[in-house]
Formats: structure tokens, sequence, C-alpha cells
């Protein structure tokens, strides 16, 4: 099973893309690590999303730098 949920911040705003057949947005989240066991700060993480169609266009629209997102769908490298 590839199925993945993910909860950010976005890093910049949305790139819109749309030719004739398709339409897509692409974004990149942050994801904080948290702390380790001595309060040190772990990082984050920055993985990149892509949508397709009618999602890309909502989240072209509504979505921004620094908007906090959830994030549904599978991993592909």
């Amino acid at each position: 099973m590839n199925r993945v949920e993910l909860i950010g911040r976005l890093t910049r705003d949305v790139d819109f893309r749309e030719t004739e057949s398709v339409k897509l947005a692409r974004f990149a989240i942050a994801i904080d690590r948290g702390k380790d066991k001595d309060g040190k700060d772990r990082g984050a993480d920055f993985p990149p999303v892509v949508c397709f169609g009618s999602l890309a266009n909502v989240a072209s629209k509504y979505l921004h730098k620094g908007s906090n997102v959830g994030v549904e769908g599978h991993i592909q490298t």
C-alpha cells in the first residue's frame, strides 16, 4: 500500500501551469520534525507536492506561502 498523509506549511506560493490537456499545481510543504529529548530542534522535511485537474485550480486559488495545509495522496519517486 502506498498512502501518505502530511500536514505542514507551504514554503512558497503555488506554481500553477495549464496546458490544453493538463492543469498542474506544484508546491512544497515544511514539516517540522519536533524536538529531541534534550529539547533541541530536529529540523524539518520539505517534500514536494503535485496536484492535477480541478484540485490544482483550488490549490492555486486558496493556498499561499505560509498556509497550513493537509495533504493526502501517494509517494512517487
